[in-house]
């Protein structure tokens, strides 16, 4: 298992700062809404209520994810990042139907607002700060593979975009006292928010019902394809699987029937090592041995082996569809086909 402890406390650090700035903000919005009497001020605000709230969810599930293994959680508490991803999601498409709701009150029944400059001016910059910081936590979440901050990263930034549509449709009812545009502008980012809020739901279940990423086994087969030694006959039965920002790798390695256990053993440690040095994933190992067979010689490149019971023909390279099937991998030699066999 390769764990680094620093970066789950730095992203712990980061998420508690989101949390922080959130009700900051909040505060702010509060102050443009008493000023201006505006609804579609106030939805924004109302949508800083969910920020802070999914911002503590992260913090806590990030919490909860850089804890040990223990008896009752044997692959670890990573998981947790994707349920808290989900609920976030769903706040989101909330936030968003809350302020379709005002904005259509606001349509039927109309309000003044007042003071528009200063709710301009404080709406603003809110806006500033929650899309920088949203950006920071976005590649930082990239950087580290924390779905947790790429949640909360997004989420900063559709509410950016809520903003933005609140600080134009401001403008224009300062400039026109058409006071019904800044309902029917808020109603259109509402939907889009709602849009990002479904994208992180799908995201989320995706993690957890273990989804295959075909990406992320791409890269995989990619790398070991690099740097494969000749006596890594076979690589099938390839299961990749993802807690928070660590990843659980189960896979099948075919090896020479004769080789003794120190020496399969070493070249398990060569795959292993192999991955750790290319990619920067806290990573937890599942090799399992699985020794050649008379088909296995088509595809084995050891020349010089000394039980070779058919020549050697090609070499199946590895890629994300075929490491991942479940049978050792031969060539079907009646028509030069790939094939399978258990």
């Amino acid at each position: 298992m390769i764990e680094n402890n620093t970066t789950s406390q730095t992203n712990f650090t980061f998420q508690k700062w989101i949390a922080l700035i959130g009700i900051a903000l909040f505060i702010g919005k509060l102050l443009a809404w008493h000023l201006t009497n505006s609804d579609t001020v106030f939805s924004d605000a109302m949508e800083s209520i969910v920020n802070i709230i999914a911002a503590f969810m992260g913090l806590y599930s990030l919490y909860l994810s850089s804890k040990p293994k223990d008896e009752d959680h044997p692959y670890g508490h990573g998981k947790v990042e994707f349920v808290t991803s989900g609920i976030e999601g769903s706040l989101i498409i909330f936030a968003g139907i809350m302020i379709i709701v005002q904005a259509i009150d606001s349509l039927m029944h109309g309000k003044n607002i007042n003071k528009i400059d200063y709710g301009i001016y404080i709406v603003a910059l809110t806006g500033i700060i929650n899309y920088v910081l949203g950006y920071l936590s976005i590649k930082k979440g990239e950087r580290e593979n924390s779905l947790v901050l790429i949640s909360s990263g997004k989420h900063l930034q559709s509410d950016t975009i809520t903003t933005l549509g609140v600080v134009i449709s401001l403008i224009i009812v300062y400039f026109t006292q058409l006071f019904w545009i800044d309902a029917v502008i808020a109603l259109v980012f509402a939907l889009y928010i709602m849009v990002v809020g479904y994208k992180i739901i799908r995201k989320s279940l995706s993690g957890i019902m273990d989804e295959a990423d075909p990406e992320l086994l791409e890269n995989f087969a990619k790398i070991l394809n690099n740097n494969r030694k000749i006596d890594w006959i076979d690589l099938h039965n390839t299961r990749i699987q993802q807690h928070g920002n660590k990843l659980h790798i189960d896979s099948h390695l075919t090896l020479p029937y004769y080789y003794e256990l120190r020496k399969a053993h070493q070249c398990m440690e060569e795959v292993i090592k192999v991955w750790v040095e290319n990619t920067d994933r806290n990573i937890e190992f599942n090799l399992h041995m699985d020794d050649c067979k008379p088909f296995s010689c088509e595809i084995c490149q050891i020349l010089d082996c000394p039980v070779r019971q058919k020549p050697f023909v090609k070499i199946i390279p590895w890629d994300a569809n075929n490491i991942s099937q479940v049978q050792k991998h031969q060539l079907n030699t009646s028509n030069d086909n790939r094939g399978l066999e258990k």
